[in-house]
């Protein structure tokens, strides 16, 4: 899965209207994911730690708890490409999910939700990039 089918996916399964904590858009990505092939379930993981790790920087987390960046940082992305990449171009775009606990939690477990239902079983999920908070060493230097 390329970055535009994962952003694409992520708008086709957003509501019209609100969604606390991303519970309709994680329930319907992955129940359009426990369609497809494994491929995509496994393309879609690598691309959602990918943005996740690309948010994970000081200028975005400082002050926050792991799980309260974590969180923060799925919100930002459950609401969209547009909202990602203004809050990449401008990092006090990301206070409003910070001071406003807006959480995205259930995005998280979206692929191992899918795979488990495609498979049977659970996932030991391994991406190439870690969305937990914090790692993103780069992000956290100076």
């Amino acid at each position: 899965m390329n970055e535009d089918t994962f952003w694409q996916l992520i708008e086709e399964c957003r509501p019209p209207g609100p969604d606390p904590d991303a519970e309709f858009l994680a329930a319907t990505v992955a129940e359009r994911l426990a369609q497809s092939p494994l491929s995509l379930v496994i393309g879609f993981a690598e691309q959602l730690s990918w943005v996740l790790y690309q948010l994970d920087r000081k200028e975005y987390g400082q002050g926050l708890s792991g799980d309260a960046f974590l969180y923060t940082r799925a919100a930002v992305v459950a609401a969209g490409r547009t909202v990602f990449d203004s809050v990449i171009q401008d990092p006090a775009s990301f206070a409003p999910y910070a001071t406003n606990h807006i959480w995205a939690e259930s995005l998280l477990y979206t692929p191992d939700r899918a795979y488990e239902r495609i498979t049977g079983e659970e996932w030991g999920r391994d991406t190439r990039y870690s969305y937990e908070s914090y790692s993103n060493s780069e992000g956290w230097t100076g």
